[in-house]
């Protein structure tokens, strides 16, 4: 049984007296080398978005003189996991932390322990729902998803029934995803009705499941978002095992699965963000804040829309991964 998430909160709090003992045993593992340290906690580890941000980063921390370490839980609902890991990098007394929240107030606690040991939180991806961070590295997901509804709609001519596949309802990029979706269709669009989200948590195995189901009690469904990498092929896969080959499937970030499913016409398209951009934009973020350098409160990166029209485009190439 997952854990409430005030009993994640308490287990952060009692995690800060381990943290605070850790670091006055072991003394700074910071820039003992001369090297400053950076603690990187992503959402997740398994899909190849989160491998492409750590590309990132280390390529921009080997360019600028930094060490990294990146971690994440084995699945994007995994946030006891998650706690667990921000624990052990804050026990390492680091010169910076990286931090992708599942769930914000689960993390609180150790947050605030990393303020108390003047530790610079910066906030990537999915954002931390705190004033803590000095700054957040992320894609304007509301943004994004607005794109893939406004694409979505186009494909349908306005009109339908349409389903999503959200990766989770606590991030605040899976609330963005969901709602910046959701509000396009509303505003633009009154004539395609969307129904009430489901949650896969990114799982590609738990999406599968839903959009089968989904497609089995909706016969007049006319296409299914997916608001990532898992999610995407969760739908991918749950499509073609249902059979049908009318629908209007879009989905969110990038990977082989998602390529090839465009290349087949599985899939209408999908939104991309660039996260190996995001892990160098992430790395030079954290080392302005070792500095003491004033940042913006956000730092935007890029997304695009690709399909089977422009998926051969330089730049759409370059924020493409396998």
């Amino acid at each position: 049984m997952r854990k409430t998430r005030r009993a994640l909160a308490a287990a952060a709090a009692a995690a800060m007296v381990l943290v605070a003992s850790a670091c006055g045993e072991e003394g700074s593992g910071g820039s003992g080398g001369g090297e400053p340290l950076i603690s990187i906690v992503s959402k997740g580890f398994q899909h190849q978005f989160w491998q492409s941000v750590k590309q990132g980063a280390e390529d921009e921390a080997e360019a600028r003189g930094a060490r990294i370490t990146f971690v994440g839980p084995a699945t994007e609902s995994d946030v006891e996991e998650q706690v667990n890991q921000l624990t052990n990098e804050l026990a390492k007394s680091p010169d910076a932390i990286g931090f992708a929240a599942l769930d914000s107030q689960a993390a609180e606690p150790l947050l605030e322990q990393a303020q108390s040991q003047d530790i610079p939180v910066v906030a990537f991806d999915s954002g931390v729902d705190s004033d803590i961070p000095v700054t957040t590295v992320a894609t304007d997901n509301r943004a994004a998803a607005a794109l893939a509804a406004e694409h979505m709609a186009e494909a349908l001519g306005g009109e339908g029934k349409v389903a999503l596949v959200v990766h989770d309802q606590t991030s605040l990029s899976g609330k963005d995803r969901r709602d910046g979706f959701m509000e396009w269709m509303a505003e633009n669009a009154p004539g395609i009705t969307v129904l009430e989200p489901q949650y896969g948590g990114g799982d590609q195995l738990e999406s599968a499941d839903i959009t089968t189901s989904i497609i089995q009690a909706n016969p007049d469904l006319a296409g299914i978002y997916a608001s990532n990498e898992g999610s995407a092929i969760g739908v991918i896969n749950g499509v073609r095992e249902s059979g049908r080959d009318d629908l209007a499937v879009v989905g969110f970030d990038s990977g082989q699965a998602q390529i090839d499913a465009i290349d087949s016409g599985l899939m209408l398209g999908a939104v991309t963000q660039d996260p190996v951009d995001m892990g160098r934009q992430l790395v030079d973020a954290a080392l302005n804040a070792i500095d003491g350098k004033e940042q913006p409160e956000r730092i935007d990166t890029a997304f695009y829309w690709y399909d089977s029209e422009n998926m051969d485009d330089p730049q759409i190439q370059a924020a493409l991964y396998q």
